[in-house]
């Protein structure tokens, strides 16, 4: 099978999950439910279920036990894409080409949807072994694996040190800092929940992580050449929006092409830390996608 064809094949399984773990809207408040399902189902690339899935298998794994996982983490990310666009952090009106979750359903409906979506994340991976078989072991070092990234410690305190930092000229370390946590934490802890699925030993859990963390860099990195030079209908998000908020970048500290030179070097760096782990192929195609990306 094609990396295409088993890049489509992972997406497809993610969301057709994902409706199935999803609320039904039958209930009084449904109207959350409709909030988290909108936000869930807008699309995206995916890029972290699929990760969490591949990791697994090229780790030996079965990916069914890796699917709780995989859209538990998914769903943390819908969830802190919905907390970014509220007027009191980014203030953004417009995700994936559509209205913003608390333009559509409303500021207060918009926080509790996240807030759901966030604890159900949890919730389905508690699940794992009535419903994909994935041992309880895994599960215990999945929740605290996962906690642990998108808390304080990760996920959280990256968007702490963006708001701390916000229109005001920060050093490399600084950015750096800001984005292996508010990035590259959720990265990783996509990687590693796929490695903890498989039963991987800790030091392929280590090893694992840290290819995650270059690939988060360079990810962002690609984020803030897109902020620049990307087209609008593609991102489905206004381009621009960085500067507009006098927020420092990769490209306000390297410039464009340098930018993308470390970018480039970061997704070499990244295929080299793949490469010390048996069938990396689809890994090294996708990091390498990534860097071409236009969305």
């Amino acid at each position: 099978m094609s990396f295409t064809q088993t890049l489509q094949e992972y997406i497809q399984m993610v969301n057709q999950q994902l409706e199935e773990y999803l609320p039904k809207k039958s209930n009084l408040q449904h109207v959350v439910d409709d909030a988290m399902a909108y936000s869930v189902e807008a699309g995206g690339k995916r890029l972290r279920p699929v990760l969490t899935l591949e990791v697994c298998r090229m780790l030996g794994g079965e990916i069914q036990h890796a699917l709780p996982f995989a859209c538990a983490v998914e769903m943390i990310h819908s969830s802190s894409l919905i907390h970014d666009d509220l007027p009191c952090m980014d203030d953004d009106e417009l995700r994936r080409g559509k209205p913003s979750c608390h333009i559509a359903f409303g500021e207060a409906n918009a926080l509790l949807a996240g807030d759901a979506l966030l604890l159900y994340a949890f919730e389905v991976m508690a699940k794992a072994h009535q419903t994909h078989g994935t041992g309880y072991e895994e599960i215990a070092k999945g929740i605290e694996t996962l906690s642990h990234c998108a808390g304080t410690d990760g996920m959280v305190g990256g968007q702490v040190i963006d708001l701390t930092y916000e229109n005001q000229r920060i050093e490399y370390e600084i950015l750096h800092q800001m984005h292996l946590l508010k990035t590259g934490a959720l990265i990783r802890a996509a990687c590693q929940l796929g490695a903890i699925a498989a039963k991987a030993s800790p030091e392929q859990i280590q090893q694992i992580g840290a290819y995650a963390e270059t690939l988060g860099l360079a990810f962002q990195i690609c984020d803030d050449i897109l902020d620049v030079v990307g087209d609008q209908q593609l991102l489905g998000k206004p381009i621009g929006s960085d500067e507009q908020m006098q927020k420092t970048n990769f490209i306000t500290l390297f410039g464009l092409e340098g930018s993308r030179q470390k970018a480039a070097e970061l997704t070499e760096l990244a295929k080299q830390q793949l490469r010390q782990f048996d069938h990396p192929e689809f890994l090294l195609e996708l990091t390498d996608m990534l860097l071409e990306r236009k969305k």
